[in-house]
């Protein structure tokens, strides 16, 4: 009880949601039959998995945006780093099913003349080892580049240059043959995870809910930050960084922790996409990929935890429909969500519906106080004094 009320009847509606998605979902989809009217297609399991991975990579950006203040425009940076250490241990799976039948290296580094592995390819062939390079890899970044971000107290627009200014290194980097990564093409061609095959219904569909139970996990993990006495100080740091510092505080370490976290929550984003959609290149560090990830949170309203969600999830399915209908115009629309937000919508959908229920409720007390009354907080008016 003492959980539910810290958290709030909202974050535990999206955990119930996602929970319940990720049973119904792959029921739906592999024992109903295709003239079910509930039937899932199979082509929509991995599409809604790429959803909830994007809601995921929302809320990890949430975390730094919405509660510390950091406009991060480099996330994808981590994303992609989560993804590409997930796409190694797949890679490492095709053994000799590859083009070229070498059971050792992938099939672009025989194309390549590579005579032996790189060093930094070894323990992708174990799923342990590529699960822990999925959350150091990305965390390690993050901490780095956080530790001499912060401590040389780089805020505001110059932060969020130096973030983009990394992914963009990032791909740049990613592009050359010479990497180890594929280059151009990257990595692809996968054949299975964990020894089930990975174009099978049943791997999508367990994907898919792995994917809706590592949201769930994550709402619930920053649910906790932000609700504690952590979370009253990130805020503290995003609204009045010099006062907090002054008390007694070091807004550096607030913004680290708020930064590594979020890295890792990205590369876990990262290494769920990456088996449903098949590939993973250097496009996924391109910077357009970061500003798409900050209109997902601004779409669904930065810091209310379910708003980056709802943001996510809206616009990548508009994204999807609109790329079919009009694939040409999809920018323009994606331009024109992010104007129209920004001038009508300062605060998202779910930051606008919440600002708009808090006023009612404030005018409705303010009613009652002059009639005499007084409000329990829930709606309900107690006797006045009087009474």
């Amino acid at each position: 009880m003492l959980l539910a009320r810290f958290l709030g009847p909202r974050v535990w509606i999206l955990i119930a949601a996602l929970l319940l998605a990720a049973v119904l979902v792959p029921m739906a989809n592999l024992y109903l039959s295709p003239s079910h009217p509930l039937h899932v297609p199979s082509y929509m399991v991995p599409l809604l998995g790429k959803y909830v991975c994007y809601a995921l990579l929302a809320l990890a950006l949430d975390l730094v945006w919405g509660y510390v203040g950091i406009l991060s425009l480099g996330h994808g940076a981590f994303f992609a780093l989560g993804g590409y250490a997930m796409g190694m241990y797949l890679m490492r799976q095709i053994g000799a099913r590859g083009v070229y039948g070498n059971p050792e290296l992938p099939d672009f580094m025989v194309f390549l003349n590579w005579k032996e592995l790189p060093w930094y390819w070894y323990g992708f062939d174990q799923f342990w080892f590529a699960a822990i390079m999925v959350m150091l890899v990305p965390g390690l970044l993050g901490f780095v580049f956080g530790y001499f971000a912060f401590r040389s107290r780089v805020t505001g627009v110059y932060l969020s240059i130096i973030t983009q200014a990394m992914t963009y290194a990032l791909l740049l980097a990613f592009f050359r043959n010479d990497m180890g990564f594929g280059g151009n093409n990257g990595l692809t061609d996968f054949k299975d995870i964990l020894g089930f095959p990975i174009q099978a219904d049943s791997t999508r569909a367990g994907l898919f809910a792995a994917s809706c139970i590592a949201l769930a996990i994550a709402v619930l993990i920053v649910g906790w930050i932000t609700r504690s006495k952590l979370g009253k100080l990130m805020v503290a740091v995003r609204d009045a960084e010099s006062r907090t510092r002054f008390i007694g505080w070091r807004p550096e370490y607030v913004k680290l922790f708020a930064f590594t976290v979020s890295a890792v929550m990205a590369g876990i984003a990262g290494a769920l996409y990456v088996p449903q959609v098949g590939i993973i290149n250097p496009g996924e560090f391109a910077p357009v990929n970061s500003i798409e990830i900050v209109v997902w949170a601004a779409v669904g309203g930065r810091g209310t935890l379910l708003g980056p969600v709802i943001g996510a999830l809206l616009v990548n399915y508009g994204k999807t429909y609109f790329t079919a209908v009009a694939p040409e115009f999809w920018l323009f629309f994606l331009g024109g969500l992010f104007v129209f937000v920004t001038l009508l919508l300062p605060r998202g959908i779910i930051g606008t519906i919440d600002y708009g229920w808090e006023t009612w409720r404030s005018r409705r007390r303010a009613s009652r106080e002059e009639k005499g009354e007084s409000d329990d907080g829930e709606g309900q008016p107690l006797a006045s004094p009087a009474e």
